[in-house]
């Protein structure tokens, strides 16, 4: 701050009486301010990145931690390139925005009251004269802000499209092979770029108009300093040295005025990555999981009381209309129907992945949403048709979500599951790593994976969702054997094998979001109904999905 005041002073002492102290002290301190300038900015430099880089780590885990408590209708309604956008690109340009906006802020705005205070004492007239530019320089700035930050969230929005665009693909690409449709998908993410150019064109076409102007606005107030300047000189109120200091000044006064306004109009286009982070960090799940019970008994005795439920995505399609249905403790429970009945929004209902519009599910004659969410999590498992695997071990995906379970507890879920065997046969055992979603792992073996994963937690309430398909009669009878070892599990099958659903204790036929029939299996034969009808139709076709489809037809 203090060197073009020495430049000019040492300039003064050249052109006029030559006093070897005078010149010897002015290049000290130029040289003292000097030394200290560039260590006092080293060090900010340094901290501000560390600072940085600590936010960025705090508001992603944040935001992770948001998201992942949001209820399962939330992703549904927002697209996966969306939330990834949201969790990588825009923490980290909020972050960045902030942090170094709010330094380079604090100590432009410093130093431009202090030259602004020196140039004062060199000349008011025509310190005035310069801050006449500020004005002017702020229109052009909110006239380049207003455009430019409407741009910044048009760019947003199309890099969370391009985005979703390349993980569908990556996600699907088997789909995507066997349909031939490589051409396809590379043509619409080239349009999803080509809409990012055009963007991006536009946005630097704006900042090439702005910088423009701001460049003529600040040569003509040099004109006009110097003009004004040699005036000065010539009717004695300034030195040559003074007007050599006054121009540095000025020029870096102009420079920080010019700083001022770019970081504010900088802030303000952050706003819109912030905006949208700090959207999913207030959002509140719309199913609530601040429930606390945890009682040390559970016999695992459910109740479906009247329910009425539509999917939030599709609101006015009824899914569930007035459905009540009991699952008992000991029992084993299969739900049959036509595809699109209803059979596995009930066990997304049970999961307390939505809540019903009307009607509520008693577990042990508590609402569910009493439970505490872990509690109700471990007491209630599923296994689906389609297991989800982790990266890591096998022993880590058997274990997930329990931190305390032992070794000698996950193989005894894995042989229930059989599922030990072939995991010993594996280069590492239960170390062995299956890869991204399970990649290193057939389908049949990530199912008896996911089997275990549910066994381990020795759940009151067990939720099988047409898992036989990916099992061979073998593994299917040993997995039924398990089960018939746990005489007070409360079981949920949905299965198409007819074999597995002649087993049940009570049969239940869902039709147009309603129970139908309800019995055992002899009992539904005798009353010719629904369930018989399906029951022929695999005679003929052999598999109840195509039976179902048929029925429905």
């Amino acid at each position: 701050m203090f060197i073009p005041f020495y430049t000019g002073r040492v300039i003064d002492i050249l052109g006029g009486q030559y006093q070897q102290s005078e010149f010897t002290s002015a290049l000290l301190f130029m040289g003292l301010y000097s030394v200290g300038s560039s260590v006092s900015a080293g060090c900010r430099g340094g901290l501000l990145l560390c600072a940085i880089s600590s936010y960025t780590c705090r508001i992603k885990v944040k935001l992770f931690g948001a998201l992942t408590k949001q209820e399962v209708g939330f992703f549904e309604a927002i697209k996966t390139g969306e939330i990834t956008s949201r969790l990588s690109k825009d923490t980290t340009l909020m972050a960045k925005t902030v942090g170094l906006n709010v330094n380079v802020l604090l100590r432009t705005f410093i130093k431009t009251v202090g030259m602004i205070s020196l140039m004062m004492n060199l000349s008011w007239k025509l310190t005035l004269l310069v801050l006449m530019e500020t004005p002017i320089t702020g229109l052009i700035q909110n006239l380049y802000d207003t455009y430019y930050q409407r741009l910044c969230r048009a760019m947003q929005d199309s890099m969370a499209l391009a985005n979703e665009s390349a993980s569908e693909v990556v996600s699907s690409i088997r789909v995507v092979r066997s349909f031939k449709s490589e051409k396809h998908e590379a043509r619409r993410y080239d349009e999803r770029l080509l809409d990012i150019h055009n963007l991006k064109t536009r946005r630097d076409i704006v900042r090439a108009i702005y910088l423009l102007a701001r460049r003529l606005t600040g040569l003509g107030m040099q004109v006009f300093m110097l003009y004004y300047g040699r005036l000065f000189i010539q009717s004695g109120q300034m030195t040559t040295g003074n007007l050599i200091s006054f121009i540095l000044y000025q020029s870096n006064v102009g420079a920080n005025i010019r700083t001022l306004t770019y970081i504010f109009g900088d802030m303000l286009n952050s706003v819109g990555a912030a905006g949208k982070v700090f959207e999913y960090l207030d959002r509140k799940p719309q199913v609530s999981a601040d429930g606390h019970l945890k009682p040390d008994q559970l016999t695992g005795n459910v109740k479906f009381n009247c329910l009425n439920f539509a999917y939030p995505a599709n609101p006015s399609k009824t899914v569930l209309k007035d459905f009540s249905l009991e699952l008992k403790p000991g029992q084993m429970t299969a739900l049959v129907g036509s595809s699109g009945g209803g059979k596995s929004t009930c066990v997304s209902l049970l999961e307390r992945f939505y809540e019903p519009q009307d009607g509520e599910i008693l577990l042990d004659n508590e609402p569910l949403k009493s439970y505490d969410h872990h509690y109700l999590h471990k007491k209630v498992a599923v296994v689906s048709q389609d297991p989800v695997l982790f990266s890591g071990s096998v022993r880590d995906n058997i274990a997930y979500g329990l931190a305390e379970c032992t070794l000698d507890e996950i193989q005894d879920a894995a042989r229930k599951a059989n599922a030990h065997d072939f995991i010993m046969q594996l280069e590492k055992g239960y170390d062995t790593e299956v890869g991204e979603g399970g990649g290193q792992l057939s389908k049949s073996e990530k199912q008896r994976i996911a089997i275990a994963r549910a066994l381990v937690r020795q759940p009151n309430v067990l939720i099988l969702d047409e898992i036989t398909s990916s099992l061979d009669t073998e593994s299917e009878n040993k997995v039924q054997q398990a089960l018939a070892s746990c005489p007070n599990i409360t079981l949920l099958v949905i299965a198409h094998r007819l074999k597995t659903i002649e087993k049940a204790d009570q049969i239940v036929v869902i039709s147009g979001g309603k129970v139908e029939e309800r019995g055992t299996h002899q009992k539904l034969m005798d009353m010719k109904g629904s369930y018989y009808k399906l029951v022929e139709n695999i005679k003929h076709f052999g598999s109840l999905s195509v039976a179902s489809l048929i029925f429905c037809q």
